[in-house]
């Protein structure tokens, strides 16, 4: 009887070994022989599983913007509270996160040559958009929010806070320690209930 292949399985199993090879070595250790390797799997049947490398760094990147998703809970939650879950969630507070980052850090590399991989981001980016400015008109609407800087300089502040804290936590930690990120984060929101 023929041996039953789970095809899901073996992807998240590429996946998996390709998020190991970027955070250890970066985007150059992720070569699709490296990959296979690890995998164990002869170099061109990763074809069977993903038709190229940029498919299996694409689906590598969705998993980090899952594992982010995973660490905010958005039920119920709107406004101001619901800011505060989303900016907390995304920032590089720990180990999972920061391996998340680091993931992302060489999708944002790889995207600036690749237009279908910088689509994909800047897909992430306006949905991300869309739900600051969906909190923070929340946030007006209830009162909780009342600065008179306008929403649209408030998101750009929130997108570079993040960026800039991912970035900072791989490449220059002592710059972007928890603490530091946190005073940015409460600076930020400090502000917002201030005319």
């Amino acid at each position: 009887m023929p041996k039953i292949i789970d095809h899901d399985e073996r992807r998240s199993h590429i996946v998996d070994v390709t998020w190991d090879l970027i955070t250890q070595g970066g985007i150059e250790a992720a070569t699709m022989r490296e990959i296979a390797a690890a995998a164990g799997f002869a170099n061109g049947a990763l074809k069977l599983y993903f038709p190229s490398k940029e498919d299996i760094i694409q689906a590598t990147y969705e998993r980090a913007l899952g594992m982010m998703r995973e660490y905010v809970e958005l039920d119920e939650l709107r406004g101001l509270t619901a800011l505060r879950e989303l900016c907390v969630s995304s920032m590089p507070i720990d180990e999972d996160r920061i391996s998340a980052g680091r993931v992302l850090l060489t999708f944002w590399q790889l995207s600036l040559t690749n237009p279908k991989l910088q689509d994909k981001y800047l897909e992430h980016i306006r949905s991300w958009r869309g739900l600051l400015h969906r909190y923070l008109t929340e946030g007006r609407e209830d009162g909780d929010i009342v600065t008179e800087t306008p929403d649209e300089q408030l998101v750009d502040e929130v997108v570079l806070i993040n960026a800039g804290a991912n970035v900072m936590s791989l490449v220059a930690g002592e710059f972007s320690t928890v603490a530091l990120q946190q005073q940015h984060l409460e600076s930020f929101f400090t502000r917002l209930t201030r005319p």
